[in-house]
């Protein structure tokens, strides 16, 4: 019998999560499909209430439906629940549960590109630019890790919010201090737009940060974006956001296909031949 699983989105003709399930399940010979549904906001509800019955094992969810998922699903994760916004539905019998897999995406990218012991290499404090939803499962991600964070944004109060998910382990700081802050920065985050295709670069000097820093960036296009050119130019090791997409569709394809996927080289080489297409 068919396995079928899917991402829901509107619009959804750009998402590349069906390359990625899709090479998973011809390079394991499984029988399943994984395909693109654009649902409109107020049908949505509707759809997740079909789900049981549906055939589907589960599927993604992708923006504009996250925070709506995150409110319907019948059991939340730990994980989804602190970040408040489901990107992943796994559908068991006649209830859903909902995932958050952007945190553990984003570490699971870190440890392939820095190696798994780097925390101990940078130095356990990070700095996060930005503080919308992928800033918020980022940080996280991060806190699980036992990184200490703070969080930088022009809107103070949204790094305040962010900084509450754990007064213990985040903080909130003014985007005036970053460049002070850089001095004793690990891991510097760009969860911004800044630096993405057809959008204004991210304007910061990374003079300040230690030599041991390393620099990731959650852009994807383009794949190396004005702040990750500059960390390389100063010798340091460099991540970009192509890695998290990648990584954080491991979890829901083990879910709902019964196989734990690796991440290769091989299917980075085939989105990323995707995206210079586009």
């Amino acid at each position: 019998m068919t396995t079928k699983a899917f991402v829901v989105g509107h619009p959804i003709a750009h998402s590349r999560s069906p390359l990625i399930h899709g090479h998973w399940l011809a390079a394991h010979g499984l029988d399943g499909s994984y395909e693109r549904i654009d649902v409109a906001p107020e049908e949505f509800e509707a759809f997740f209430h079909g789900l049981p019955g549906s055939g589907f094992a589960g599927g993604n969810v992708t923006i504009p439906h996250k925070e709506t998922a995150f409110r319907l699903a019948h059991t939340l994760t730990a994980r989804a629940r602190a970040i408040g916004a489901v990107n992943t539905l796994i559908v068991e019998g006649d209830r859903v549960l909902g995932d958050n897999t952007d945190a553990p995406g984003f570490i699971a990218h870190l440890d392939q590109s820095l190696g798994e012991g780097w925390p101990e290499r940078t130095g356990r404090h990070a700095l996060v630019l930005g503080a919308g939803g992928a800033a918020r499962a980022i940080v996280v991600g991060l806190v699980e890790r036992g990184l200490s964070v703070r969080v930088a944004n022009r809107s103070p109060e949204r790094a305040r919010t962010l900084a509450a998910l754990d007064p213990d382990h985040v903080a909130a700081l003014s985007w005036e201090a970053v460049p002070e802050a850089l001095t004793e920065t690990g891991l510097l985050v760009n969860t911004t737009s800044l630096g993405m295709a057809g959008h204004p670069p991210l304007d910061l000097d990374l003079t300040p940060l230690p030599d041991r820093a390393a620099v990731a960036d959650i852009v994807y296009v383009p794949l190396e974006t004005p702040l990750l050119a500059a960390a390389r130019a100063r010798g340091l090791a460099a991540v970009d956001g192509l890695g998290m997409l990648l990584h954080q569709a491991v979890p829901g394809f083990s879910a709902w296909f019964g196989l734990r996927p690796a991440v290769t080289p091989e299917l980075r080489d085939k989105i990323v031949a995707d995206l210079l297409r586009t």
